[in-house]
């Protein structure tokens, strides 16, 4: 239920306005005790799973106390600076309101869209708070910036972790200083804020104690209904996955099958979520036999498994399983993000193996390199991945929900604190939105698999290095010589382009196309050609040298890079024959796999 945005009934008298308010209250009451049962349920984690360590602060305070020794002008010429900023904000604030005018002083601060009501620009209490505010954050972030004495890896860490606390403490953040939520307040007689404690119980409760904002109306989709509709069937499952195929549009296909391996650390139905945006259904109207990785949801039961179990019982394992059923000897593969890393590891040791299996391959956003992780580097340093490691040996998992939060915290204003507000302030309902209801439909990882890949691969580059072993052997990029087509999106908070770029150029294929497209880690990559939304960038030049040059000497294409990648998937495929149905099915598609839901 939702309160419908209107100006108050004048019409209504004053007793039931009262009266109104006083029952709104009593609900207050009432929830607040629910409140209270639902956090008692919240169960213990590892401290480190909550926040970095403390020395990521102390750090920042030494080389804060470092700088002001080495250039103590420098530091007296910040800190005048918005002292005077701020002094002559608050005199021009005062000036206006003594001539009896209530309207703000000039504003000269850039827009920001956290601040959209017109009371932050008109009303001069507002207006104050967030002019403050930037100055504010301005002064914070320049602090932090002249800290020269950090280590790089270091000063990444302190301006992440000080921008999430800037943001933390935007004034649009709390009852008391958003005119939007104050407005709403009184219009409704306190119902909004009602709705607002309602929504926050609700998402307790259904946490068990923890706080995960519900990001879309979870009545509103159901997978295998309003998602992932498109026709296939599964025909073939073992204990990793289920393996899906679809079902032919047109009346020939290309001789070579396309096996796709998404992500386990989400849900494939990405690729599927309607047929208007679906990548599934494009490939498969392209004329490809098309098969899709379901991978298993893991219980505590599947604590021992490793990288090794999902390269042989998830990506030998239905490789062999394409083959047989379509005859082929060769097939094409797909790998979007871990599917991907976890592809070139596979890719590797069939090389090394003498396997001929696959004969070309894509990869979407992926990282293979992570001598540079990005942004998400920050969150893979012996503070965070010791806690994890120490939190799955208890679990037997890494909780789907500890993953949700940490990426929710690499846009953390449109994630967590912009949710937040319009169901906890505002009392919205959460919005029927399919792509934020499969970002909440998440899974777990294997603790076993979990620590293998943040330990070899993220923090010691394993696979750069030549030093991760596969079956107990060590593979490396270099050994990945079958022709590569990646595609990496230009604003990915989850593995940035420049990454996915270092990773490709060093894989020993002679034959390889990258293409960077506009958009981020999934607006990025289904991206329709109907919409013509984001265009793409391709460069006929070498996968080679800096990334940067790369990009300078690209030339930009309007429109999906799908038609660029079906041609160029095309030309690997092999001949026309005619169409392949799924010959037995155990389940139809999208299969059983995808709607298991285990605790964390």
């Amino acid at each position: 239920m939702t309160t419908e945005d209107k100006a108050p009934d004048t019409k209504v008298p004053d007793h039931e306005r009262a009266r109104r308010l006083n029952a709104n209250l009593a609900k207050v009451d009432e929830l607040s005790k629910r409140l209270t049962a639902a956090l008692t349920q919240r169960r213990h984690v590892d401290p480190a799973l909550h926040g970095p360590a403390p020395d990521v602060y102390m750090k920042a305070a030494a080389a804060y106390f470092a700088e002001m020794m080495a250039n103590p002008a420098r530091v007296v010429e910040h800190q005048v600076a918005y002292w005077g900023k701020t002094l002559k904000h608050y005199v021009e604030a005062q000036q206006t309101l003594a001539k009896g005018e209530f309207k703000a002083p000039p504003d000269p601060n850039p827009r920001d869209r956290r601040f959209q009501n017109p009371l932050w620009e008109t009303h001069p209490f507002f207006n104050y708070l967030k002019q403050q505010y930037q100055l504010n954050a301005e002064a914070i972030s320049t602090a932090v910036g002249d800290m020269e004495t950090l280590a790089p890896e270091d000063r990444r860490r302190v301006e992440y972790f000080t921008k999430q606390i800037v943001d933390m403490f935007s004034p649009t953040n709390f009852l008391g200083t958003n005119p939007e939520a104050l407005e709403k307040a009184v219009e409704t007689d306190g119902e909004s804020l009602v709705q607002g404690l309602e929504n926050l119980v609700r998402d307790i409760e259904t946490n068990q104690g923890d706080l995960l904002i519900t990001l879309a109306d979870r009545e509103a989709f159901k997978v295998g209904e309003n998602l992932a509709t498109t026709p296939g069937a599964v025909v073939y499952r073992n204990k990793m996955l289920e393996l899906i195929q679809y079902e032919p549009s047109t009346e020939t296909v290309h001789q070579t099958p396309l096996l796709i391996f998404p992500p386990w650390i989400n849900k494939f139905y990405i690729l599927d979520l309607k047929a208007q945006n679906s990548l599934i259904k494009w490939i498969v109207d392209q004329g490809f036999t098309l098969f899709v990785v379901s991978w298993v949801n893991p219980d505590a039961s599947y604590a021992g498994t490793g990288m090794d179990d999902y390269i042989r019982d998830g990506y030998l394992r239905a490789m062999a399983e394409v083959r047989r059923i379509t005859g082929e000897k060769q097939i094409n593969a797909v790998g979007y993000c871990i599917g991907g890393t976890t592809l070139g590891l596979a890719l590797a040791h069939l090389h090394n193996a003498g396997d001929e299996t696959v004969k070309a391959a894509t990869f979407f956003t992926t990282l293979t390199d992570f001598s540079d992780p990005g942004e998400v580097g920050v969150f893979l340093n012996d503070d965070f991945v010791d806690g994890i490691e120490r939190q799955t040996e208890h679990d037997g998992i890494l909780s789907r929900k500890f993953m949700s939060r940490t990426f929710s915290f690499l846009r953390s204003n449109d994630l967590i604190y912009s949710p937040a507000i319009k169901s906890y302030m505002l009392g919205e309902a959460p919005p029927a939105f399919d792509l934020l209801y499969w970002n909440g439909d998440g899974t777990n990882l294997p603790a076993t698999m979990a620590v293998q890949y943040l330990r070899g691969l993220c923090q010691n580059d394993g696979f750069a290095k030549g030093e991760f072993r596969v079956f107990g052997k060590p593979v490396s990029l270099v050994d990945i010589t079958l022709p590569i087509f990646a595609i990496a999106c230009e604003t990915d908070h989850i593995a940035h382009w420049r990454g996915s770029f270092n990773g490709i150029k060093q894989m020993g294929s002679t034959d390889k196309t990258f293409l960077l497209s506009q958009s981020g880690h999934i607006a990025g990559i289904i991206n329709p050609p109907a919409k013509d939304k984001y265009g793409h960038y391709a460069n006929d030049a070498p996968v080679a040298g800096d990334p940067e040059a790369w990009l300078k000497s690209a030339t930009f294409h309007k429109g999906s890079w799908w038609p660029r990648w079906g041609a160029w998937l095309a030309g690997q495929s092999g001949p026309m024959i005619a169409a392949r149905k799924p010959a037995d099915s155990l389940a139809p598609a999208p299969g059983t796999y995808v709607a298991a839901t285990p605790e964390p």
